[in-house]
């Protein structure tokens, strides 16, 4: 009798866990979005510098609202907070600063990842524009489906962290931020905050969407993913 109260035992745990890591799966904010973009794939880079890049269809993605679509013509980037200048950038605004291209992996914290080549303006720029005060410590990034995330301006301004309006050469697609993608290099995926509307630089520790959630706020990449 003990023997089957044992394997009983050692089922129940063995379903525990697998429904355990799902649920983790699914809360993590890393679930594939497989919707179809339209855009020329003939005109997508294959490879950057010699290193083959993932094809953005091949790339799995995070939302937490699903796709936003976000009208060009209307777009309007506010930049304030601990600033002399508070900014409100158009679309074609963004297009007119000096542009920077790079190969950055992407890493989920699930421990998938993919490679691509990200262009778009360096936030150094931005915040030389908006003269970010010298106690500024953090900065949050809103999105328009209201998720927010935060990193500290040491690590924005040493990395010389770019906001990407192009993917592997390719205008970014909806479900891939348009029109802009923060490419948090080394960070993990949840820091890589799409469809940006909003940048505030503040003087104290914010937790996003899934930071409040218990994940790192630091979200190094091979880091610990909860705090």
């Amino acid at each position: 009798m003990s023997g089957n109260k044992n394997i009983f035992r050692k089922l129940f745990l063995s379903i525990f866990l697998v429904i355990t890591f799902a649920l983790i799966v699914l809360s993590s904010g890393c679930i594939s979005d497989t919707e179809e973009q339209a855009y020329n794939k003939s005109e997508e880079a294959t490879e950057f510098k010699g290193i083959e890049l993932t094809p953005i269809m091949e790339q799995r993605n995070n939302a937490i609202k699903g796709t936003q679509y976000i009208d060009q013509e209307t777009y309007e980037l506010e930049v304030y907070g601990l600033v002399d200048k508070e900014l409100k950038l158009s679309y074609d605004d963004l297009l007119e600063y000096p542009s920077e291209s790079r190969f950055v992996r992407m890493d989920c914290v699930e421990g998938w990842g993919f490679d691509a080549k990200w262009t778009g303006v360096t936030l150094n720029t931005i915040f030389d524009e908006a003269q970010v005060n010298a106690n500024a410590t953090e900065v949050i990034f809103y999105c328009a489906d209201e998720y927010s995330t935060s990193l500290d301006i040491e690590y924005l301004r040493d990395n010389d962290i770019i906001l990407a309006y192009k993917l592997n050469d390719i205008t970014l697609p909806a479900d891939r931020g348009f029109p802009l993608q923060l490419v948090a290099e080394d960070k993990y995926g949840y820091k890589w905050a799409k469809w940006i509307i909003g940048i505030e630089v503040i003087a104290h520790t914010y937790e996003g969407y899934w930071e409040r959630a218990g994940y790192s706020n630091n979200a190094d990449v091979g880091g610990p993913a909860f705090e």
